[in-house]
């Protein structure tokens, strides 16, 4: 870590990139990131989302500077490319043209599933946000934070601990936050942003996915299946998604839950949530992965047979 502060000063250009579809901590991790290089090293980066950012996180600053995968030239070599929050490499899909043509690389992530893919590997799974594994990088490199970057990782650290309220919040975390409310971040006012700006085509779509949800095993397994022609009759985007299997999971009965969700090209999308079993290993089965209770992959088949394989998988565990 040592000689980050010599590769930043010594790069001409630098490339941040978040993971496909995009939560709060991977933007505030990038955008926190860029505040950092801005203000400490007086440089600008350029920074990819590589799908659409949900518009909940529009107040986050420096947002607006970001690009999307189809605005870059594939032709162009950058001197450093990071990534953030990324535990697989396949997870910023086209972005890795760039990212393989750069003199080096970096990855800032805290998933215990990361396979330190990057030339260099700043990884802490202990943490409970990739924000916060910045913060730790920065306040050990001595770098000075502002409330730019303060409000970004604020923001990454909430999403991340679901408010504070998942398994993953320790007492450094809280003390990590409260360093940033030191800062001038808002604690009630970034939650009303994230959490409660819902809008009625959102709230609509969630209590219809909600009212068919099925249970089994005793109503210990909750789940239920979003097709293609329920986020068109919504109008529904990708936002629309969010914190949908943490609702299944929050019934008193639930012990795993998990939303299957009707892509195209044959493939189910599956977000999967526990309070006890390790479904991180059970997403890995299917080529996934992500945190103990909290992980996702992609199935290559139709909806009701991905239903079917992910309850095979999660009774056998």
């Amino acid at each position: 870590m040592d000689n980050l502060n010599n590769i930043i000063k010594s790069s001409g250009n630098i490339l941040i990139i978040s993971h496909v579809n995009p939560d709060g901590d991977t933007l505030g991790s990038m955008c926190g990131l860029y505040s950092l290089i801005e203000k400490n090293f007086k440089k600008k980066c350029d920074l990819m989302a590589v799908s659409k950012i949900p518009a909940v996180y529009e107040f986050l600053p420096f947002i607006d500077r970001v690009k999307s995968l189809e605005d870059f030239d594939k032709s162009r070599e950058y001197d450093v490319v990071i990534t953030v929050d990324v535990a697989a490499i396949e997870r910023i899909c086209s972005g890795k043209i760039l990212f393989d043509k750069a003199f080096k690389t970096i990855n800032f992530d805290h998933h215990a599933t990361n396979c330190s893919y990057a030339d260099i590997n700043i990884i802490n799974p202990a943490a409970s946000s990739t924000s916060e594994v910045i913060l730790d990088t920065a306040q050990a490199l001595g770098w000075e934070l502002d409330y730019n970057a303060a409000l970004n990782l604020y923001n990454g650290i909430l999403t991340d601990t679901g408010s504070f309220r998942f398994e993953n919040t320790k007492p450094s975390t809280l003390i990590h936050a409260a360093k940033l409310v030191e800062l001038g971040v808002s604690p009630s006012d970034v939650y009303k942003k994230v959490y409660e700006s819902d809008t009625k085509t959102i709230v609509l779509f969630q209590a219809h996915c909600i009212s068919r949800a099925k249970f089994s095993d005793n109503d210990k397994i909750a789940y239920t299946v979003v097709y293609q022609k329920d986020m068109e009759k919504f109008n529904a985007g990708e936002e629309a998604m969010e914190g949908l299997t943490e609702k299944l999971r929050a019934i008193v009965t639930t012990q795993t839950a998990f939303v299957v969700k009707e892509m195209k090209s044959g493939i189910s999308k599956v977000s999967m949530r526990s309070k006890q079993a390790d479904v991180s290993k059970i997403c890995a089965v299917f080529g996934g992965g992500g945190h103990k209770f909290a992980a996702g992959c992609m199935i290559k088949a139709a909806p009701d047979e991905a239903v079917k394989k992910v309850l095979e998988e999660i009774r056998s565990e």
